[in-house]
């Protein structure tokens, strides 16, 4: 994997330029998608291009969907606003980018010591997830829809170990969503930037540490060539929903059944992208460590200790939120995990536990 392809593919773009309305003829439209990805990173890169393939075929072409990377269109950060403003139909990002708008937003993408991937579309599905996130994102004029998962991130790159509470203060570390603000109460520097940028952070010295996502996508960026020491387990995000938001007025204009073909699009990759992840993470844990020399370490109980004090006071911080809506996603996050927390103890942890207990693994 070229890596020098995705520092360019990452830097900032053109500025945004108005498009065209979507193209409707004989019942054929064109979308453009803008995503917060260099063009085919693997993991969200690719997963992207796989949500504007499905789009497409699975409408039968009367909706064709051409992918546009971070930077050909707009700047990754900012194709939350092309969405909105009708310069794109739909982009492929992660509801982390979008703590600006509402830190309510926050919670549907990734929460510290929060929902696994698999409780992540529970919550939405089952819990009552799913109308709070159209509520919110209604508010900018976009219809969200989970569309994959990176499955648990890793805790980062840190150039030297980390054995105290101590260690963590004044750290440079790059870091997105409610994990920055877990990181900030621990005395981190924490900084949001693009994963290209974090390798030349990394490597001037602007970061002393920072996580992305996991071994697959990491090792494309080379972290490893920065940074040796890589820590696990990743508390501030358990798992990171990917997602594609759609203009809403655009949305309410197509007929029924293309509202479905969007929507099962969405809903058909969440597994296969998941699973691809966890698949391609453990084939490239095993290359960093063997032909890299990456140090796999884990964080110190006195440091996971901290974090969950950490990750409390934001939560707590949320539920006091002045915005109503916040609060309301905020205490329907919190029940959902707690009563699906308290069923993986016998369930999905237990069988973990007792696998691990005998096999080592």
């Amino acid at each position: 994997m070229d890596r020098r392809k995705f520092l360019a593919a990452g830097a900032v773009g053109t500025a945004a330029t108005a498009l065209a309305a979507p193209a409707i003829a004989q019942d054929k439209r064109q979308w453009k998608m803008v995503t917060a990805w260099p063009k085919n990173l693997p993991g969200p890169g690719v997963a992207a291009q796989n949500l504007a393939d499905r789009i497409t075929t699975l409408s039968g072409g009367r909706i064709e969907v051409k992918l546009f990377a971070a930077g050909e269109i707009v700047p990754g950060p900012g194709v939350f606003d092309a969405v909105s403003e009708g310069t794109a139909e739909l982009y492929h990002a992660v509801p982390a980018y979008w703590g600006s708008k509402s830190k309510g937003i926050l919670l549907f993408g990734s929460q510290p010591f929060g929902l696994r991937a698999d409780e992540q579309v529970g919550w939405l599905t089952h819990g009552g997830g799913q109308e709070l996130y159209d509520e919110m994102y209604g508010r900018f004029g976009i219809k969200p829809f989970l569309c994959g998962n990176s499955g648990p991130q890793w805790g980062g790159w840190f150039k030297t170990e980390i054995n105290s509470v101590e260690d963590l203060k004044g750290l440079k570390f790059r870091t997105t969503g409610l994990a920055s603000e877990m990181a900030s109460k621990l005395g981190m520097a924490a900084q949001a930037m693009s994963g290209p940028a974090m390798f030349q952070a990394l490597q001037t010295g602007a970061l002393d540490a920072g996580e992305f996502i996991g071994p697959w996508t990491d090792s494309a960026l080379g972290y490893y060539q920065v940074a040796k020491n890589y820590y696990w387990p990743g508390v501030g995000e358990p798992s990171s929903a990917e997602e594609c938001g759609v203009n809403a007025d655009v949305f309410a204009e197509l007929p029924e059944d293309l509202q479905q073909v969007v929507s099962f699009a969405c809903e058909s990759l969440y597994n296969p992208v998941w699973t691809e992840y966890a698949t391609k993470h453990a084939q490239s844990l095993r290359t960093l460590v063997d032909e890299h020399e990456v140090q796999v370490r884990k964080f110190p109980e006195e440091v996971i200790a901290a974090m969950g004090v950490a990750a409390a006071e934001v939560i707590d911080e949320l539920r006091q939120d002045e915005d109503e809506l916040v609060k309301r996603i905020t205490e329907s996050f919190v029940a959902y995990r707690d009563l699906i927390g308290g069923y993986m103890t016998y369930a999905d942890n237990g069988q973990m536990n007792a696998r691990a207990s005998v096999m080592g693994y």
